[in-house]
């Protein structure tokens, strides 16, 4: 698998003009109708933005491809394997390559960090209403008017400023998308239920450990973080403290219905620390497991 570790390589490998500027490159539709990158998965030092709308071709970011013909941003992060291979696009298009030294010495360099949709699939981009297209298109315009004149002191400030709104307006185009689907998160809420009732009677609970946030999410085939986000939205808690929800549910019927000690019953749901298991009870049901239960049988 081929690692970029600078820009101008990524170019040169596809016989693009050299970048303006080593940590920073922008490719349009005009270099884009047809495109292919890397000749097969490929890993980068870089971020990546995209907006696309697909006709045909690959778009593979980790184990996902993306075959959607409506036009989406796609954020792929430092060092993820990612795949583009014979794109045919429909419309005009733009991507971003910005090298992390690039935000060195700018807040943007932590910040960007936080944005959790660079933690998604693909098949989780973000699809742009045709206003929200004309925002981000803006920006583009505006970055690649800086990166196209002579560059100056000020140039690389203005670029992060622009990248920086373009990231926050996805925030917030995000929050949109995920209101508007509100049946589909109602369907992950339930069959994430399915998921974890159907591990714990399969005895996973006691054989393999506590269930992780990356199991539930392979089990409904999207990514963790975009199924946290998808139940904060819908519910107000993320996917592991859904976990927590249910086998402390589980564990108020198993202290009061059993004889098991505290330390068994949490062995019992997988907790291979006794401690903690209690820690974790008391946080969400506001008593210890013993005070549970002389509570409750008292």
């Amino acid at each position: 698998m081929r690692h970029f570790k600078s820009i101008s390589d990524l170019h040169n490998t596809n016989g693009y003009a050299a970048p303006e500027n080593p940590l920073l490159s922008i490719l349009t539709c005009q270099d884009l109708k047809t495109c292919t990158i890397g000749n097969s998965r490929f890993t980068s030092d870089f971020y990546m933005i995209a907006f696309k709308k697909i006709k045909s071709g690959t778009f593979l970011y980790g184990k996902t491809k993306y075959d959607h013909d409506n036009g989406s941003l796609s954020f792929v992060k430092p060092r993820q394997i990612v795949e583009i291979s014979n794109i045919e696009l429909t419309e005009k298009a733009f991507i971003l390559f910005i090298h992390e030294d690039f935000l060195l010495k700018h807040n943007l360099h932590s910040e960007i960090k936080n944005y959790g949709y660079f933690d998604y699939e693909v098949n989780e981009a973000l699809h742009l209403s045709p206003k929200e297209e004309e925002i981000i298109w803006d920006l583009f315009y505006k970055i690649q008017s800086e990166y196209d004149n002579n560059q100056d002191e000020y140039s690389k400030a203005i670029i992060i400023a622009h990248i920086d709104s373009i990231l926050k307006y996805s925030q917030r185009f995000y929050k949109r998308q995920f209101l508007n689907r509100t049946a589909f998160s109602g369907t992950i809420t339930s069959r994430f239920s399915e998921v974890l009732k159907s591990y714990f009677e399969s005895g996973n609970l006691r054989d393999k450990g506590l269930p992780t946030v990356k199991y539930m999410a392979s089990e409904l085939t999207i990514s963790a973080r975009y199924l946290s986000d998808l139940l904060k939205q819908e519910t107000g808690k993320t996917a592991l403290e859904h976990i927590h929800i249910f086998l402390i549910d589980e564990a108020k019927n198993m202290l009061v219905s059993t004889d098991n000690t505290i330390a068994e019953t949490a062995y019992q749901l997988g907790f291979e620390n006794p401690p903690y298991f209690s820690r974790l009870f008391k946080k969400e049901v506001g008593l210890t497991p013993n005070e549970y239960k002389g509570q409750v049988m008292n």
